[in-house]
C-alpha cells in the first residue's frame, strides 16, 4: 500500500533511471570499451555489473509500480489511516505533524512518518482527543491527537 505522493515518487525515481541512469551506464560502457581489451578492462566489468544492477532495481521499481494499491487516509470519518496528516502534542507541550504513509515513502524528517513506526502503528484508528501510548527507544511517552486531515 501507498499514498498517492508516495506512488508518484516511484514512477519519477522509475524515469530518472529509465532516463539518465541508463545513458550514464551506456556513456560509462562504450567508454570503457575504447580502453581496449575487455577481458581484462575492469571498468568495462563494473559498468556492465552497475548496468545488471540498475536493470535489477528498474524491474523491482515497475512491479512495485503494477502492484501499488493506492490508500488514502481515513479524515473524512476522523480516524486516522494510511495518507491522514495527523497533529499531535507530546507530554512536554510540543506539536507535531506527520503525514503517515507506507514505509517506502516515509521521510520523518520531511514529516512522513511510516504506518509500520512505533509512533504510526500506535496512531493507526486513533481520533483527535484521544491520548495514546507509545513505547519508544528512550521510553514510554504519551501524545494527544489534537487533529486528523
Amino acid at each position: 500500500m501507498t499514498t498517492a505522493e508516495g506512488l508518484e515518487a516511484l514512477e519519477q525515481e522509475l524515469a530518472a533511471l529509465e532516463g539518465d541512469g541508463r545513458r550514464e551506464i551506456a556513456e560509462r560502457i562504450k567508454t570503457a570499451r575504447e580502453w581496449g581489451d575487455l577481458k581484462e578492462n575492469s571498468e568495462y566489468h563494473d559498468a556492465k555489473n552497475d548496468q545488471a544492477h540498475l536493470e535489477t532495481k528498474i524491474a523491482k521499481l515497475r512491479e512495485r509500480i503494477r502492484t501499488a494499491a493506492v490508500v488514502e487516509g481515513a479524515a473524512a470519518d476522523g480516524i486516522a489511516g494510511l495518507g491522514s496528516q495527523v497533529v499531535v502534542r507530546d507530554e512536554r507541550g510540543n506539536d507535531k505533524t506527520w503525514r503517515i504513509v507506507s514505509s517506502h515513502d516515509a521521510a520523518p524528517g520531511e514529516g512522513r512518518l511510516s504506518v509500520d513506526s512505533p509512533v504510526g502503528r500506535a496512531l493507526i484508528g486513533r481520533r483527535a482527543g484521544e491520548q495514546v501510548p507509545v513505547s519508544l527507544p528512550k521510553g514510554r511517552s504519551i501524545l494527544t491527537v489534537l487533529r486528523i486531515a
